[in-house]
């Protein structure tokens, strides 16, 4: 009886069923032609392709699937909040998605993959406002950091939330007529599977992964989910303050506590993050949750426009001083353009969070002064993760 997918993703670091690629007899790599496959015996899956293409080495993969985790993270992973938490992360899987987020060859010329646009060394996002497609072309919003993307609860993504789950995200962007090109005047999602299976490493990849060689858009998309939620935010200088002063036994775990390793504006900054508007503070920590920083899943809009009816997510802040651009449409350059829209400008409308509404149900106005907005963003600026930045987990697999 043959194994389920997802029984063969739960044991892929054991032998699997592999299959031999009639391709690779002809020595041919075609992106178009179809791959007939006949099967090996269990052990036995060709990685001649992989050693050659990629800098990976197939029997000692990375470890996606048992991260090691700060205790101020503990419980998180398989909770309420984690949007994958009925996708286990293996990993092969994992390592499959990471080869497929930064393949090209998901393009329709082959120049632009996953990671141009959402670039390791700027947080998985991109510096510029808008981003260039595979003919030049330009997006029309920005780049959406990527850590702690599992932690958003409701697990809609774009910024409009319009894609019901991160695996229905990761197909959009190779389908888009800007983007990648894949569009159903060039073949659509089809045509990108076939190229796909015209590629030894990959044909390989998705054997380790998934048991046999066959490339489905269905797998795709679960790889490139798990690659994704692998990306977590743990080691910014906030994480590493954070730990000397976490308390699970406090109702606020800590948080509050002055972080000894912080400069006294930037404690001032955190004060002024987690504490409400009430007690003098910005608030910021009601809708983007510590120890994440993702959004609250009972998040609306925030303002940016008067009379907005969309109600648009936030990433999380981990990084978020990594420079670059802000909100969906990349409007703002500068953290303390941001901090000022927070502080005096926002805009009334439908869907603007109660949380940012002040007595009378009037657009809250902080009113912050000139050192508190300065403080607001040198805590913010202790969200950055370098440790992410350079993670070779997360880095091109590719010989290029």
């Amino acid at each position: 009886m043959p194994i389920p997918d997802h029984a063969l993703a739960a044991i892929v670091r054991l032998p699997v069923v592999a299959l031999v690629l009639t391709l690779l007899a002809c020595g041919g790599e075609s992106p178009t032609a179809a791959v007939p496959v006949v099967p090996t015996t269990p052990g036995t899956t060709p990685t001649g392709g992989i050693v050659t293409a990629l800098v990976i080495t197939p029997t000692q993969l990375p470890n996606y699937a048992n991260p090691t985790l700060p205790a101020h993270y503990a419980g998180l992973i398989g909770s309420p909040t984690d949007n994958g938490r009925n996708a286990p992360i293996t990993d092969a899987g994992a390592t499959l998605g990471r080869v497929l987020f930064y393949e090209r060859q998901l393009s329709v010329n082959g120049t632009i993959s996953c990671a141009s646009c959402h670039a390791q060394a700027s947080a998985f996002a991109d510096e510029a406002r808008f981003s260039a497609g595979f003919a030049g072309g330009v997006t029309t919003t920005h780049s959406m950091r990527l850590a702690n993307a599992r932690f958003y609860a409701p697990g809609s993504f774009f910024w409009d939330r319009r894609a019901p789950t991160l695996e229905a995200q990761t197909i959009e962007p190779i389908q888009h007529p800007v983007e990648m090109g894949f569009d159903a005047a060039h073949g659509g999602l089809a045509a990108a599977v076939a190229r796909l299976q015209g590629l030894a490493y990959q044909r390989e990849l998705f054997a380790l992964a998934y048991g046999d060689s066959t490339v489905t858009a269905d797998r795709m998309q679960r790889a490139l989910a798990q690659y994704v939620r692998s990306i977590l935010s743990t080691s910014s200088r906030w994480d590493i303050g954070y730990a000397q002063v976490f308390n699970p036994g406090l109702p606020d775990r800590g948080v509050n506590t002055a972080i000894p390793t912080f400069t006294a504006q930037e404690n001032r900054g955190r004060q002024l993050f987690f504490t409400p508007p009430p007690q003098g503070g910005a608030g910021c920590a009601a809708c983007h949750v510590a120890p994440t920083f993702a959004l609250a899943g009972n998040s609306l809009g925030n303002g940016l426009d008067a009379g907005e009816t969309t109600v648009f997510k936030s990433p999380s802040l981990k990084s978020v001083g990594v420079p670059g651009r802000f909100m969906h449409d990349g409007r703002f350059s500068t953290l303390d353009q941001v901090v000022g829209h927070y502080n005096n400008g926002v805009q009334d409308g439908p869907a603007l969070d109660q949380r940012l509404r002040g007595p009378g149900g009037t657009p809250l106005r902080l009113n912050l002064n000139a050192g508190d907005r300065a403080a607001l963003v040198a805590f913010l600026l202790t969200l950055t993760d370098t440790q992410l930045a350079a993670d070779a987990r997360f880095s091109d697999p590719f010989r290029r």
